[in-house]
């Protein structure tokens, strides 16, 4: 299998993440591509988006919901619950980190654009988004709905956005939040975490 992915995309390293804790990661080869600028992407992805699993049929699956739902079902242990109410809330959680992580890849992008076209109109729109999230992620580590004693689809997908809100500061995300401070210390340890971690110079 070909993982097409961007090495900053979070999207893109919620599934390399995934697949080291389930012990899958041997099985993809890894296709660094540029959503922005590479338009064979395309091909692929009519979005133009990573990450993308190219299986070994030629048969292309996105986005990062669906690739990582596929990827656990190839082995055992399950990081996605099959019964409810865990799996609703579990997937309700990497909703919720995915539109954070949405919402942060608008800021960023409009950032590159010259200061004097930027709509702040966007800013605030999106900034609310992303405090409203990190606000959750808080109450979410004090309800124990995140925990440092597991780390399934929820804690994957909320800890890969987190470290891209510091990669591209996006906002200072621990402010006010000291148990989300605290989980992603904890967390951000985790060999699959260390793994995938990419430095922004």
């Amino acid at each position: 299998m070909r993982l097409l992915y961007s090495p900053l995309s979070p999207f893109a390293r919620k599934v390399r993440v995934l697949a080291i804790e389930k012990g899958l990661s041997d099985r993809f080869t890894l296709e660094v591509v540029s959503p922005f600028q590479d338009e064979s992407l395309r091909a692929q992805n009519p979005l133009c988006k990573v990450p993308a699993l190219i299986l070994d049929d030629g048969e292309a699956i996105y986005d990062s919901g669906v690739i990582t739902d596929y990827v656990d079902g190839l082995a055992a242990p399950r990081l996605i619950p099959e019964a409810q109410p865990d799996r609703r809330r579990a997937l309700t959680l990497e909703a919720a980190a995915d539109g954070l992580g949405d919402a942060s890849v608008m800021i960023v992008r409009e950032r590159m654009r010259p200061e004097a076209e930027h709509r702040q109109d966007l800013f605030e729109r999106q900034g609310r988004a992303v405090a409203a999230t990190l606000n959750l992620f808080e109450a979410a580590v004090a309800e124990g709905a995140l925990s440092s004693d597991r780390f399934a689809i929820g804690e994957i997908a909320v800890a890969v956005q987190l470290d891209y809100q510091d990669a591209r500061k996006v906002s200072d995300w621990r402010a006010g939040r000291p148990a989300l401070a605290d989980w992603f210390e904890r967390v951000s340890k985790r060999a699959s975490m260390v793994a995938t971690s990419v430095t922004v110079t």
